[in-house]
């Protein structure tokens, strides 16, 4: 097999891609119906209710997440995705139902993020972790790749077809079709067979898990600068829902096929940056960096793109840039944090990530609604452009911000461990 889909060769995670790949589709329509309904239906147009609606579906992360990634150390990955998913599918399920009635509210919206919230608080940090459960380290790199490219077509196919399918009939048979996909993930995720996995040793009892993650994470200059890039990058530079609906619809007067489009057209780009992450056999340091600064400087083209097909045509290398960060953040984080502590550590990460979103999402859609879309987007390209190119500079000063040695290490801490346990 190609070394592009050597993890594709692992029966487990070929069921877990393909049960995913079919829930993403789910997930992604449904955001978009979400965004629309919150816009178009419950709203006149309000980019701060949007905001707000992204802020309560990702805030939870920032609050619990930390304690989700000490469940993920502590317990079977496993059974906590199979609780999680299914919670998840139920939530979509009910706003469809209001919607069908026509009984939704906004506040009902809001209630509904904010559970989908707490509920991935939980399972995000199980979910990436158990990607070196399906595949071992040697493909993690691949594996994490693939499930950036499997995200990505996903992204690639839902947001069009929630478009077309919003124009047709509405937001709430969306939220219904979405709530069905969670069946294909819970299906595979009963199927994998947990004999094949390469479980890592659960994390002791401490007194204060939390701590012992933060701990780990402040004694690693290379993980600070990850954090800190994220949480900068998530506030201002991947609010996309936010800026898109108010582009399409403020700036350029389209509908929810065109708004769908944007996404589609962006998802282009981020599964370009995917499939080329999964060439590569690890992180670099540089490609982390060149994915920021393509971010920032495509995200201000953006801003001053004089149509809307020159604004979708400008998503799609911030769609590069954008996932070639978060891949290369991802995989270092995989590769390099230790087992018992990479549950709390990618917690962490996925906290300062979607907090970062959540923090900005009402920030720019405040930023879109007072002062006019193209003001929210140059703003988000700006700080993303100058908080890349700060970190290029504490980069070259620093040689201890490097993958390899953290990796290096891992791998032989490994070795030693199992050779103590073969004697």
């Amino acid at each position: 097999m190609s070394a592009m889909f050597q993890a594709l060769e692992n029966r487990n995670y070929r069921l877990w891609a393909s049960g995913a790949l079919v829930s993403n589709i789910g997930t992604w329509m449904q955001r978009v119906a979400q965004d629309w309904l919150v816009l178009t239906v419950l709203t006149d147009h309000s980019g701060t209710a949007v905001g707000v609606t992204t802020g309560l579906q990702f805030l939870p992360m920032l609050l619990l997440g930390p304690y989700g990634g000490v469940l993920a150390d502590r317990y079977r990955k496993l059974v906590i995705l199979r609780c999680t998913q299914l919670v998840m599918g139920l939530c979509g399920l009910l706003v469809g139902l209001l919607v069908l009635t026509g009984s939704a509210q906004l506040w009902q919206v809001y209630v509904a993020a904010l559970c989908l919230g707490v509920t991935g608080a939980i399972d995000g940090p199980a979910r990436q972790a158990f990607v070196s459960e399906l595949v071992g380290q040697e493909h993690v790199a691949n594996a994490v790749a693939l499930n950036s490219a499997s995200f990505n077509t996903a992204r690639l196919t839902g947001p069009a077809i929630a478009g077309v399918l919003i124009a047709w009939i509405g937001t709430g048979p969306v939220f219904l079709l979405n709530a069905a996909s969670f069946a294909a993930v819970i299906v595979s995720l009963w199927r994998i067979r947990p004999s094949a996995l390469f479980p890592a040793v659960p994390a002791g009892n401490g007194k204060h898990p939390v701590l012992e993650g933060f701990g780990y994470v402040s004694r690693r200059p290379d993980l600070v600068l990850i954090l800190c890039m994220v949480g900068i990058l998530g506030a201002f530079g991947m609010n996309f829902p936010v800026t898109n609906a108010l582009m399409s619809t403020t700036e350029f007067g389209m509908g929810p096929g065109e708004f769908g489009l944007l996404g589609s057209v962006m998802a282009i780009g981020t599964l370009a940056g995917a499939l080329l992450a999964a060439r590569r056999s690890g992180p670099r340091m540089r490609f982390l960096l060149g994915g920021a600064i393509c971010l920032g400087f495509f995200t201000l083209v953006g801003s001053a793109s004089p149509s809307f097909w020159f604004y979708a045509v400008s998503l799609i290398p911030v769609g590069v840039g954008s996932m070639t960060f978060l891949n290369s953040c991802n995989t270092s984080i995989q590769l390099s944090a230790e087992p018992q502590f990479r549950g709390r550590v990618l917690a962490l990460y996925m906290a300062v990530l979607q907090g970062g979103t959540a923090v900005g999402a009402p920030l720019m859609g405040w930023i879109g609604t007072e002062f006019g879309a193209r003001w929210a987007v140059a703003v988000g390209g700006t700080v993303v452009l100058l908080t890349a190119l700060c970190s290029v500079i504490v980069v070259s000063r620093s040689r201890s911000l490097t993958f390899r040695s953290q990796i290096r290490k891992v791998f032989i801490g490994k070795v030693r461990g199992s050779a103590k346990a073969s004697n």
